[in-house]
């Protein structure tokens, strides 16, 4: 278990560091989820593509490892709006080219997000919950590779 764990370590410090890279280099994509009420839209997204740059950066490493995971999930619960948004309006939907039945479908997958993130804070956790994270971790990953094709 384990060595699946540091598996999913590794693939979730990359993910993010690649998604955070694609807040500079596709910034007005991310602009374009930014609820109406947060002001600074490019800067907001610029720094929350710097914060996933540093905390999968220090995911990766296990001095850091824990304050890692909790900003993630401090980040996961900080961009839900964004979630909420895409769900309830038209326009950042079309921009990223999906349905209102994709955006209801995307929302949940936060919880895993969040759940694994939480598994990673720590290297003993119940064999049960390394259980569930493990089994979550797999659909998890493969819909957002998806999302990202």
């Amino acid at each position: 278990m384990k060595f699946f764990k540091n598996i999913t370590i590794f693939t979730l410090g990359l993910l993010y560091i690649i998604i955070g890279i694609k807040h500079f280099t596709e910034t007005n994509f991310f602009i374009s989820i930014v609820p109406p009420f947060i002001s600074f839209k490019k800067e907001v997204v610029l720094v929350s593509g710097l914060l996933e740059i540093i905390l999968g950066l220090f995911l990766l490493f296990k001095k850091t490892r824990r304050v890692s995971a909790y900003g993630i999930i401090i980040l996961l619960i900080a961009v839900f709006p964004a979630n909420i948004y895409l769900f309830i309006s038209e326009t950042p939907r079309i921009t990223l080219g999906i349905s209102q039945e994709q955006a209801l479908i995307r929302m949940p997958f936060q919880i895993p997000l969040i759940l694994i993130a939480f598994w990673h804070s720590s290297e003993s956790h119940s064999k049960f919950f390394s259980l569930i994270c493990s089994v979550l971790f797999l659909p998890t990953i493969i819909y957002f590779l998806l999302l990202s094709t």
